[in-house]
């Protein structure tokens, strides 16, 4: 039985979706007006790993994931750059798609956009406003009467007295109540006309909150079965979710409120505002397009990245440092090591009956447990190096699959170059595949020819250039770039 911890509860909790065999699950996506940083990541491949479960146990999971394309900082990033507002979110969108695509995060079912659904937004004001639940302050703006709905609070666990205003909500002459939070944000002059709408409170547009609860009630109804997002959206955003969806609907807006923790540099969270983050692609290796939002990932430093996240539980705080960093490329390297030694049959799918298989379900199925999962994967290869099975092979990369991982071919992975495994002062080896393979050919040749002494300097040579030889049966040698 899958159970999963709960935000709303404080509990793990067994898994039983509104509808059986169904998931909707809904997580807030990204406000695009710059690069995607590594705590967009954890977020990004922590819920990629959980939607991939919950397909993996034969559920129908529609997986929602939006993009808020329309903001405060994206009319600031578009008056700064003399641009139109949407140049600068296609470009963002764009950037975020290529992240996805080295971090092997499958899309999602639906990726709607707030600007496409503001008729939703200002429906759900509109009830809310019949409700007593909203007003129209005397600067224009309308926001929702935290006072006036009675389970404000129960996602934060905090009372009314202990509340602020969060961090997007600026407190208003315009508020009856400093906790009170905008809904619809009446135009100003200096802003630019595609970031405003005509509606029946002026010209004007959408607060962040208003924005997932419109779009998630529009494309999967209430209540859902997972709601989830990034750690510091639990409060405001999330409390004020509920506060709107519930208001406005009646009942229960998700039955599973999930969060993935935060990514620490140095005891403080990663994060823009505090100016300490580091963007996905700068810590790949890439190669970038003209337009500099596309780019080609370096595949080895790519599934590192991904693996030092998924080796975590997604609830767990996460250290950023380049040791963690090396120490997962080391680990995964590894795991690829055992997939070249010995190579997988045909795969045949996984057989969840066998030992393995077993453990790294129930790892799973407890709250989502990679961690536990991936100490399966490592077992698994000490199994398989020791009793060289193809058919365990086969069963590790099945099993790293369903976490996104193992995937590539084993001698490209292990031959791609990275900076994650070599001492930060030295250089990177200058040698292409092609002239590595050569001095492969003439040390196998030197040693045909009994020369060991220059056998052993080409080997030497290209440990130097940090690239890793492995003499196999019947003269093969395989090479890694270490």
């Amino acid at each position: 039985m899958l159970r999963i911890y709960s935000s709303l509860s404080r509990t793990k909790e067994i898994f039983k979706p509104v509808e059986p065999g169904k998931v909707r699950m809904y997580v807030c996506g990204m406000t695009v007006y710059d690069f995607c940083h590594l705590g967009h990541a954890r977020m990004l491949v922590s819920f990629d790993v959980i939607q991939r479960w919950l397909r993996t146990m034969g559920y129908q999971v529609s997986y929602v994931r939006n993009i808020t394309d329309i903001d405060d900082k994206i009319i600031r990033r578009a008056v700064e750059r003399n641009q139109r507002m949407h140049e600068v979110t296609e470009f963002y969108i764009n950037a975020m798609h290529a992240d996805e695509k080295a971090l092997n995060v499958q899309s999602p079912d639906f990726e709607p956009r707030a600007t496409q659904h503001v008729g939703d937004m200002l429906g759900i004001i509109k009830l809310l406003e019949d409700k007593g639940l909203a007003y129209q302050g005397s600067d224009g703006d309308v926001n929702y009467a935290v006072r006036q709905f009675p389970g404000y609070g129960k996602l934060s666990g905090k009372s009314l007295d202990d509340l602020r205003a969060g961090e997007r909500v600026a407190v208003a002459d315009g508020k009856r109540d400093p906790l009170d939070f905008v809904l619809w944000k009446a135009a100003k002059d200096s802003e630019p006309a595609e970031s405003k709408w005509q509606s029946a409170y002026g010209m004007g547009r959408p607060g962040w909150h208003i924005e997932c609860s419109a779009m998630s009630h529009a494309l999967l109804g209430m209540p859902l079965d997972i709601h989830g997002g990034g750690p510091d959206l639990k409060f405001p955003h999330h409390e004020n979710e509920i506060a709107q969806s519930e208001g406005a609907f009646g009942g229960q807006m998700a039955n599973v409120w999930m969060h993935c923790g935060p990514l620490m540099v140095d005891s403080d969270k990663m994060s823009k505002s505090l100016g300490n983050f580091f963007t996905i692609r700068e810590t790949l290796s890439v190669q970038a397009s003209d337009d500099q939002a596309h780019y080609t990932s370096n595949p080895r430093e790519a599934e590192m990245l991904r693996f030092f996240i998924v080796r975590n539980h997604y609830r767990s705080t996460q250290n950023y440092a380049p040791d963690n960093l090396y120490d997962a490329q080391q680990a995964l390297d590894r795991l690829y090591q055992t997939l070249a030694n010995v190579p997988p049959v045909a795969e045949a799918g996984i057989n969840w009956n066998s030992e393995a298989s077993q453990q790294f379900r129930e790892a799973m199925n407890d709250d989502f447990n990679t961690a536990g999962a991936v100490a399966v994967l490592f077992d698994l290869a000490n199994q398989i190096n020791r009793e060289k099975c193809a058919e365990l092979s086969a069963e590790l990369k099945a099993l790293g699959g369903v976490l996104g991982l193992l995937q590539h071919e084993p001698q490209v992975y292990l031959r791609s170059s990275t900076r994650y495994l070599r001492d930060a002062s030295a250089a990177a080896s200058t040698l292409t595949d092609t002239e590595i393979d050569a001095l492969v050919l003439e040390r196998n040749e030197a040693k045909v020819n009994k020369n060991f002494a220059r056998a052993d300097e080409i080997r030497a040579h290209l440990r130097t250039e940090g690239i890793e030889l492995e003499d196999k049966a019947g003269g093969l040698t395989q090479w890694r770039r270490a």
